[in-house]
Parts: structure tokens; C-alpha cells; sequence
């Protein structure tokens, strides 16, 4: 290469190196032209709620401080009329949504998880008894859509989206049995028991029902985390009522039949638990 060559050469050199690097804290020059392979999204699970609320109290709770403390956020609360979807947080940040949950192996599932606000009043009083307020399916809609985008940027698994009631079993309801998971099954969102398997195993059970040891495994086991203390105590009904809440919704009182012990054996199952295209969520 000639000198004059090499010499014309040196601003498009150096205007390659400066692209390569970021001003960082306090001036630092920091170099970003390699990149790791191994890695992956913080967000790691996707968790869903309900507000209690309609929307104006929902975002003034969502969004103001609380004098007297114990704030909470959402990175996304999606509104039922008119329906529309609101980001609080950026998907980068932590936000405050879950409280001390637990899923499997994670504990304070803030730090790793997306949490998505639905507007809903919840359990309201009508004449026919307290009941669970149904989701506008145009909320519903909006939901699936936003889950769907998450996921195919996230990459989060099937198997990790979840409920409050899932993580926080024990003082958490929402999104509740009026929530529709089985449309999100539906949409490839997230895999759902083999209910003909399950129905195949009630006579079983109808014969005889496990212990409370056998529930408290089996419930450990598809995620949530429990006390395996062997009796029928208050933590155990709590986290089996959230488990029937969303698998049969029809009946959550917390209490052991046949019908939910033949689900809680097909659901950890390899092949008892899947999508919709019939593939294995794991």
C-alpha cells in the first residue's frame, strides 16, 4: 500500500474503531464491537394480573406514590374500555408486581419476570352471591397480543407464564377463575394438561384419594413452592385452590378430589402436559 493510499486510509480506520465504542460512566470509553453468545433475556417468566379496579384507580396505583408505602408497578397495564395497552415500566427495569413469589427455582420474581396489569374489578358482590367479574374479550384479545409479543422477544417459555395466584399462592387471586388460560393454549401461548388423560385416570382416584404428602409433591413439582409438611394444612389447601383456579375453574375450594389429583398426575407428566400443536412445553 503506498504512503498516500495509507494515509487516506486513516480517517475511515479510525471512524471504525470510535463505532466500535460507547462513551460510558463517568467518560469511560467502552469498546462494543464483540458480543457473547452466551446469553439470554433477563426476563425469564411473564406474569399476569388483575387490578381490582377500574382503570383510573388502577393507574393512579400504578403510577403515584403510595403514602403509606408498599408500592407497586406493572410493565404494561391494559385497559377494558376502551381497550388499549399502557407501558408503565420498560421492559429493561424492574417493576414492583410480584412481590415475594417464588416459581420453581426463582424467589422475588421482579428481578426476572414481565408483569402484565389486566383491568378488573375481580370478586364482586351481586345478588346471586360474590362472583368473579369476567374479561371483555377484546381485553382478552389484547392480552394474547401482548404475550405474544413479548415472548418472541424474550424467548420466555411456554411453561413460565403464569398467574399471581401461581407465584404468590397464598394471599394472591388474580387474574382469577374468570381469567380464560385455556384461549391462551389456544393461541400457542402456553401448554395445558391432556384433559382426556386426565379423565382416564378419575376413576383411579375416585377408588382412593393420595395423601396430603403425595398432593404437596405433586404440587412442587409443576412449580409451586410449598411446605411439604405432609398434613392438610392452610398453606397446602391455599396453593391447591390456586391450582384448581386455573386448571377447573368450575370448582377452587382448596379440597382434594379425584378430579384434581388426575390433573396434578397428568400435568407432571412429560406427556400429559403440552402445547397445542402437541409438542412438550420444555
Amino acid at each position: 500500500m503506498s504512503a498516500v493510499r495509507f494515509t487516506r486510509s486513516l480517517p475511515l480506520l479510525a471512524s471504525l474503531l470510535l463505532a466500535a465504542c460507547a462513551t460510558g460512566p463517568r467518560g469511560l470509553q467502552i469498546d462494543d464491537s464483540f458480543s457473547s453468545f452466551n446469553q439470554d433475556s433477563r426476563a425469564q417468566l411473564l406474569v399476569l394480573h388483575y387490578t381490582v379496579g377500574n382503570f383510573e384507580s388502577s393507574l393512579k396505583t400504578l403510577t403515584q406514590p403510595n403514602p403509606g408505602g408498599g408500592e407497586v408497578s406493572a410493565h404494561y397495564l391494559v385497559r377494558d374500555e376502551p381497550v388499549r395497552i399502557y407501558r408503565l415500566v420498560d421492559e429493561s427495569r424492574r417493576a414492583w408486581h410480584a412481590g415475594v413469589s417464588r416459581w420453581k427455582s426463582w424467589g422475588n420474581l421482579n428481578a426476572a419476570s414481565i408483569g402484565i396489569e389486566i383491568v378488573n374489578p375481580g370478586r364482586v358482590d351481586t345478588p346471586d352471591g360474590p362472583r368473579y367479574a369476567p374479561f371483555p374479550q377484546a381485553q382478552i384479545d389484547e392480552v394474547i397480543r401482548l404475550c405474544q409479543d413479548i415472548v418472541a422477544r424474550h424467548r420466555i417459555r411456554p411453561d413460565r407464564i403464569l398467574g399471581h395466584s401461581d407465584v404468590q399462592p397464598l394471599s394472591k387471586q388474580d387474574p382469577g377463575p374468570a381469567f380464560p388460560w385455556k384461549q391462551l393454549w389456544a393461541a400457542g401461548l402456553i401448554p395445558w394438561p391432556d384433559e382426556a388423560l386426565a379423565e382416564s385416570l378419575r376413576p383411579f382416584y375416585e377408588q382412593g384419594l393420595p395423601d396430603a404428602a403425595w398432593f404437596q409433591q405433586k404440587l412442587a413439582q409443576h412449580g409451586f413452592g410449598l411446605t411439604q409438611s405432609g398434613l392438610w394444612d392452610t398453606e397446602t389447601r391455599k396453593v391447591l385452590a390456586a391450582f384448581q383456579m386455573k386448571y377447573r375453574p368450575a370448582r377452587y375450594d382448596g379440597e382434594a378430589d379425584a378430579e384434581t389429583a388426575a390433573l396434578l398426575d397428568v400435568i407432571t407428566r412429560r406427556e400429559g402436559f403440552r402445547m397445542k400443536d402437541g409438542s412438550l412445553p420444555r
